[in-house]
């Protein structure tokens, strides 16, 4: 995997100098110097699960078979798209929720002399996708097909996001609006398209398989998403600072999480006033009171019994697959995931 992700990211550096070096565009020293600083900011700096997994999932579809030098630097640009991709979301979002840090270090709007230009630095980020696509791809059968499957994703996640910025941010804090229905829609639509869906759709478009054959693959895909997320949302909770890497912040966020859905569906009244009284509060001790409502609740509990339920129902819905080589893809995303403690 360390092998992998080297190669991965001599990909990278690769793309990066296409991009520095387009000839559609003239760029100055400070241009250059700028888009390079941004792109090696805000690009390859997360776990990259979501670029290597296309890698992955085509050498599965592949039989696991060698590829070919080309084959491995198309995976591993349509990989790298996805990474752009997820910049340019995590950009805009952090600017979005005034957020100050992202994978450990400032924001990039937060940076010096950097400020609202971020805004004009996510839009460059989406473009350098059409650019890297049109460069390699457009040659291929499939060229049309993966640049309507990144606006479809795009458009899916924009409007997820809209779902989630009017409900937990617009106006008045208000825990009546939120529900399972509610959370599912924000989740399906602002991570588990592009997270999920996107790299094996991908992976598929490369092999030459048609998406619209392969329905079932995205509803089983989504599940996973929302089945991911649903865990975030727990271990934002109750998982260890020091294994997640982060302190979980839901709480004091007001955030449409599973956790308190769960609970405002458990709670009696009561209970349900401690947690309007108390959720979305910076105060410690109002958190304190919110999670130990979650404790009375036996929250920790009720998790552990929708994993189960979960894993269950996603791993028949894999098995029934008539593909093997779709079963031992979606089965290698299963076990990236379950039972994971960050």
């Amino acid at each position: 995997m360390t092998d992998l992700k080297s190669k991965f990211l001599h990909v990278y550096s690769l793309l990066k100098s296409e991009l520095l070096n387009d000839p559609d565009f003239d760029f100055t020293d400070d241009s250059r110097h700028w888009v390079e600083r941004m792109l090696d900011y805000n690009v390859p700096g997360g776990k990259l699960n979501r670029g290597l997994s296309v890698i992955e999932s085509y050498k599965l579809l592949k039989l696991g078979k060698e590829l070919t030098d080309d084959e491995f630097f198309l995976a591993c640009s349509l990989g790298w798209c996805i990474e752009w991709l997820q910049a340019y979301f995590l950009v805009l979002d952090d600017i979005m929720d005034g957020s100050h840090t992202r994978r450990g270090q400032p924001c990039w709007f937060r940076l010096p002399k950097v400020g609202m230009i971020a805004v004009n630095d996510g839009i460059i980020l989406r473009n350098q996708i059409s650019r890297i696509l049109k460069k390699h791809f457009k040659g291929k059968s499939y060229y049309v097909d993966l640049l309507d499957l990144f606006n479809e994703v795009e458009f899916q996640t924009a409007h997820g996001q809209m779902i989630d910025l009017i409900t937990t941010l617009g106006g008045e804090k208000d825990l009546s609006k939120y529900s399972l229905p509610l959370h599912r829609r924000i989740v399906q639509y602002k991570t588990a398209y592009y997270s999920f869906y996107l790299p094996v759709a991908c992976a598929l478009l490369m092999f030459g398989e048609n998406l619209d054959k392969h329905i079932i693959v995205k509803d089983i895909l989504i599940e996973m998403g929302i089945y991911f997320q649903v865990q975030d949302d727990y271990l934002d909770c109750f998982g260890e600072p020091e294994v997640i890497g982060k302190i979980g912040t839901d709480i004091e966020d007001f955030k449409c999480s599973w956790v308190v859905v769960k609970a405002l569906e458990l709670c009696n009244e009561d209970q349900k006033k401690i947690l309007y009284e108390n959720y979305g509060k910076e105060d410690p001790s109002c958190v304190a009171k919110v999670k130990g409502l979650y404790k009375e609740l036996k929250l920790q509990d009720v998790y552990l019994e929708y994993e189960r339920t979960s894993y269950e129902k996603i791993t028949s819905s894999i098995e029934s697959h008539p593909s093997k080589e779709v079963q031992a893809v979606l089965k290698l995303f299963l076990a990236k995931i379950y039972k994971r403690q960050k």
